[in-house]
């Protein structure tokens, strides 16, 4: 019986895989859940907008939910954004570098935002876990809010962290 030593390099590349697409789908998901926000969000403010214009009298806090509503759409789907190349990028200066000085600065550009959302979690997460206080009309408490920041900041982080070792593939294939 002949006893194969298994390669560790296949093993990492499906476990890494796997990972991959863990993360992909749970962005999109996660995304989902706030475009779910979109409908109610529409119409509880095409609602006060006739109320104001009909009945001169605008709906009490609706301002204070159509501004929770909203963060809540954004910070669930900028990760989603990341995944599907969505962002607005500016490749003036870039696209006249050679293929291996455009991957150079998609790394560097992506290190960078790495380190910026390491920060923004961190501070998410502290401000989150502090935050006592709650909404002026309707008291809604805002540290569910404020933590969203962290876990939509987190999500991006690990759509960076893809990005980043892609990258890093892309470098050694050419090698």
């Amino acid at each position: 019986m002949e006893v194969r030593a298994s390669e560790p390099k296949g093993d990492e590349a499906m476990l890494w895989m796997k990972a991959k697409r863990g993360i992909q789908h749970l962005n999109l998901y996660v995304s989902v859940v706030g475009m779910f926000l979109l409908i109610p969000l529409m119409l509880l403010t095409t609602g006060d907008v006739m109320s104001r214009g009909f009945f001169n009298k605008p709906i009490p806090g609706i301002v204070e939910i159509s501004e929770y509503m909203l963060a809540t759409l954004i910070l669930l789907g900028i990760a989603y954004t990341q995944q599907v190349k969505g962002h607005v990028g500016v490749s003036f200066f870039v696209s006249r570098l050679s293929p291996r000085g455009q991957t150079a600065c998609q790394m560097i550009t992506t290190l960078f935002s790495m380190f910026i959302f390491t920060i923004v979690v961190w501070e998410g997460l502290i401000v989150g876990i502090e935050e006592r206080t709650v909404s002026d009309m309707l008291r809604i408490p805002q540290y569910p809010f404020r933590l969203l920041v962290a876990l939509g900041g987190f999500l991006l982080w690990l759509e960076l962290l893809i990005d980043l070792i892609d990258l890093i593939g892309k470098i050694k294939r050419r090698a």
